[in-house]
């Protein structure tokens, strides 16, 4: 699943290819990845320019002239392609924004979805999410508290959208990995040091991930050679049975959380 770093990627890049540019057809070919009458959604939206491209947590806002914003969660499996007709993959399409020659394809939006609200819509939709790891009102102190008042694992805090939004599966494994700290040790039992060192990784880690695109190989556009360069700088997760680039022991998968997780137990503690 895309999170922080691979939707903050599609914002760099998306800004740069549609902001400024007017709508000029929709298509949708499955209704259930919208939240309104396919007509009326293609009424509202043409004719309308995207003033900007908002990354909150996992999702992507596109604010649109007309006071309107599209919010976009790709969930399990979707991504994104630009370009024109013929460079699309050769894929199932559930949403397709027009931009005269060039279009915006929306592939794989099974779990996911691309909603139209108004911006006090769209706002009550993510007010139950936790702060950004990039907010700067989000210091160790209170990262520390958000995180310690969780009963489960490092690996369920991290992950948890309502405590500290944009992290999922790779990235908690990864910041665990960088603070030297299994994903299954308990909030609780992080020393004052253990908690500073997860700091400092979470925010180390995930500008690291953004700075070469993600993990997840999924071009936005042809000679798109950003997207999903992290995943050859991944150091424990899909490593199952590698060596240690750190210290040499194997790394493993383990189930945390009822979630896959991967970690070296030789220098993770």
């Amino acid at each position: 699943m895309p999170e922080l770093p691979e939707m903050e990627t599609y914002r760099m890049l998306l800004s740069e290819l549609v902001v400024g540019r007017t709508i000029t057809n929709t298509e949708i070919e499955r209704v259930k990845s919208i939240n309104t009458d396919p007509d009326a959604f293609r009424r509202r939206i043409t004719g309308q320019a995207v003033t900007r491209v908002e990354r909150r947590a996992k999702h992507l806002l596109f604010h649109l002239t007309g006071d309107q914003v599209l919010l976009l969660h790709l969930m399990l499996g979707g991504i994104m392609f630009f370009g024109r007709k013929e460079r699309k993959p050769d894929r199932t399409v559930q949403v397709t924004i027009s931009f005269g020659a060039e279009h915006l394809y929306f592939i794989g939006l099974r779990l996911g979805y691309l909603h139209l609200y108004r911006p006090e819509e769209a706002e009550q939709r993510l007010r139950k999410l936790g702060p950004d790891p990039f907010d700067p009102a989000l210091t160790a102190e209170r990262f520390a508290a958000l995180l310690r008042a969780r009963s489960g694992t490092l690996k369920s805090a991290l992950t948890d959208q309502s405590v500290l939004s944009g992290i999922g599966n790779c990235y908690s494994d990864e910041i665990c990995f960088q603070a030297r700290l299994l994903p299954a040790r308990k909030p609780a039992s992080l020393s004052a040091v253990e908690w500073d060192a997860l700091f400092r990784a979470m925010r180390e880690l995930l500008r690291e991930a953004v700075q070469y695109g993600g993990y997840m190989e999924m071009p936005l556009f042809q000679g798109d050679a950003l997207t999903g360069g992290f995943d050859r700088r991944c150091r424990v997760y899909d490593r199952e049975g590698e060596p240690c680039a750190r210290c040499g022991g194997l790394i493993e998968r383990r189930n945390v959380s009822s979630k896959k997780s991967f970690c070296c137990p030789q220098c993770q503690h």
